[in-house]
């Protein structure tokens, strides 16, 4: 018989009853019935119910030990009788006589449960993650994200895909986060960068002839945590393929996305592969108010800026006129509630940081509010009919600059969603966007910027970057979109040494600024680069989709906090002189506020 194991605590069934085993795990719940002890017995595959009988060497031992300490229990498998079975587990018919106890390993006591699924502080969950990845749900988690990464591997390479490891010290790349910057010590005062993600190098592998590469990439940005975003580091399915357009990524990587979902998705609706919806970004943010929709969400937004040209309702009219535009979400059956709901929305709005929501509640077939009042009676009533209300529905205004209103229509069309318990939370609703814009103007900077990946191929190609108004041109540029969330990005590459030179100069960097910032790169286009593109999509936030998690710390091993710290491990730290000596460093202290 093994050392510790002859079975999993997963594994026992009827078929075993009568024979002697030996099973080894974590103490996870006891239970004390008059004299006879039951013990949960616990490992990662599942628990097997141990009996302690009354006045035996195996209760003395056991009803001794702390929770979460590790055993051996040897003892004979016996039937539940049909009352005390329990369907809910894998080995709810049987349990285990204990004739032999004996102890790994005694736990201190705990500084959070382990069984159960309560809610604790995350500090604690953090510094104790060891504890943490024990408790069922996280555990289930991080086993799927293992399964997740699995079957998207053999997925590639049953596309016709080859996994090439790309290199970790690399050169700063113009990604949109900081870098973290890694100090050479042979190299006196330079700096590696850790990837933000591996965009050159895969564009190099296609310049050197690998037609289909894909990788489980780590990549490394040094930017602020959000829910979907961890700090450090992150991965994510990238992938790159030679002498395709747009339309071949699309129908490559719909089926492998889709059949993904399906395969964790637990009888839950996917949006089948080879009918995404194809949205192009203006209409996106227009109907939805973002550039990831969530399209299980029926509400549509809808431009009425024409209908307020002279409106009774000084406001709205006064902004149309100084070229505002005014959105109008609907809001279904609102109008047969109270006006809490309304007056809350513009509460909401104002928390929001804006100056409010103007809105029309109908009911019973008569349209109340302010907007109604003042708007007039015709124009009211041509207003509903154009916007396809009815006689107990509502709909709510955000009026602004068009990016102002889009953002303020979008953020509104989620909340007045969430609140009517419009959405079916119980299906994955994929669509690609398209057609991004290629540069944006920068604000704060007074500026020209690139929109989105500076590396995509502008539509139209060099001869649009030298003829069109930059703020005009479209980029062969995609995202994937899942249920609110991107999980997706990617672009037909600008392979032209031209038009990438031209492509930067109009935000600033001259040629020769593109030769020392991205050389490799340049100098690999000069000797006969194919037409290329690909995508990355995002490993953590597919994970959290399938896991119906909301937070990616609840997905991932060893996260940090809020704050980028590590509390496990202590991390950040600091360096000793002698380090900061070798790698020619000199800590500068931040300056107090004032």
């Amino acid at each position: 018989m093994h050392a510790y194991r002859t079975h999993t605590c997963g594994a026992l069934t009827k078929a075993e009853v009568g024979n002697e085993v030996r099973v080894s795990g974590w103490v996870h719940r006891k239970r004390d019935h008059g004299g006879v002890l039951f013990v949960d017995l616990r490992d990662h595959y599942g628990i097997t119910q141990i009996v302690a009988k009354a006045d035996s060497d195996p209760l003395t031992i056991l009803e001794t030990l702390r929770l979460e300490s590790v055993v051996t229990i040897e003892g004979k498998v016996v039937a539940r009788t049909a009352e005390a079975i329990n369907s809910r587990m894998a080995t709810g018919e049987i349990e285990i006589v204990a004739d032999c106890v004996t102890v790994l390993s005694t736990s201190a006591e705990l500084p959070l449960p382990v069984a159960g699924e309560q809610d604790y502080p995350e500090d604690i969950r953090l510094r104790y993650r060891f504890l943490d990845l024990r408790r069922e749900t996280l555990h289930a988690n991080i086993v799927k994200r293992t399964q997740v990464i699995r079957d998207m591997r053999r997925r590639m390479e049953d596309a016709g895909f080859t996994e090439y490891s790309t290199p970790i010290l690399t050169a700063s790349s113009p990604e949109g986060a900081r870098d973290f910057l890694v100090p050479s010590r042979i190299h006196a005062g330079k700096f590696y960068a850790l990837p933000q993600a591996p965009q050159q190098y895969k564009q190099l592998l296609m310049v050197a002839g690998f037609d289909r590469y894909f990788q489980i990439a780590p990549c490394f940005r040094d930017e602020d945590p959000r829910a979907d975003r961890l700090p450090g580091e992150f991965y994510q399915l990238d992938l790159e393929m030679s002498f395709v357009t747009q339309e071949d990524v699309w129908n490559t990587m719909e089926p492998v996305i889709a059949q993904v979902f399906e395969a964790f998705a637990d009888g839950k609706p996917v949006t089948p592969a080879g009918s995404f919806p194809r949205i192009p970004h203006a209409e996106a943010m227009l109907k939805y108010g973002s550039d990831k929709p969530d399209l299980r969400n029926p509400i549509l937004i809808q431009d009425v800026t024409e209908h307020f040209h002279g409106s009774g309702f000084g406001i709205f009219a006064s902004l149309v006129e100084s070229g505002s535009v005014i959105r109008a979400i609907p809001a279904p059956g609102a109008g047969a509630g109270s006006r809490k709901f309304f007056d809350d929305m513009n509460v909401w709005a104002r928390g929001e940081g804006y100056s409010g929501l103007g809105y029309i509640n109908i009911k019973d077939g008569v349209p109340g509010g302010p907007i109604a009042k003042n708007h007039g009676e015709e124009a009211t009533a041509k207003l509903i009919a154009a916007l396809g209300l009815g006689p107990n529905d509502g709909v709510f205004f955000a009026a602004g600059k068009e990016s102002q209103a889009a953002k303020l229509a979008g953020l509104a069309r989620i909340r007045v969603g969430e609140q009517l318990d419009l959405i079916d939370r119980d299906r994955f609703d994929l669509c690609w966007i398209v057609d991004f814009p290629f540069y944006e103007y920068d604000e704060d900077e007074k500026k020209l910027d690139f929109a989105h990946n500076p590396f995509s191929m502008p539509q139209g190609g060099l001869e649009a970057l030298n003829t069109q108004d930059p703020l005009t041109l479209k980029a062969y540029q995609y995202d994937m979109v899942c249920n609110g969330y991107e999980i997706a990005s990617g672009s037909i590459r600008n392979q032209s040494p031209e038009a990438m030179v031209k492509a930067f100069e109009l935000v600033g960097l001259s040629q020769s600024d593109v030769e020392e910032r991205f050389g490799g790169l340049y100098r690999a286009f000069q000797y006969g680069a194919p037409p290329h593109g690909g995508m990355a999509a995002g490993v953590d936030r597919i994970v959290m989709l399938l896991c119906g998690a909301q937070n990616l710390r609840e997905i991932t091993l060893f996260p940090m906090n809020q704050r980028a710290e590590d509390l496990l491990m202590g991390a950040p730290s600091q360096a000793e002189l002698k380090q900061l000596r070798e790698l020619h460093i000199r800590v500068v202290e931040p300056q107090a506020k004032a």
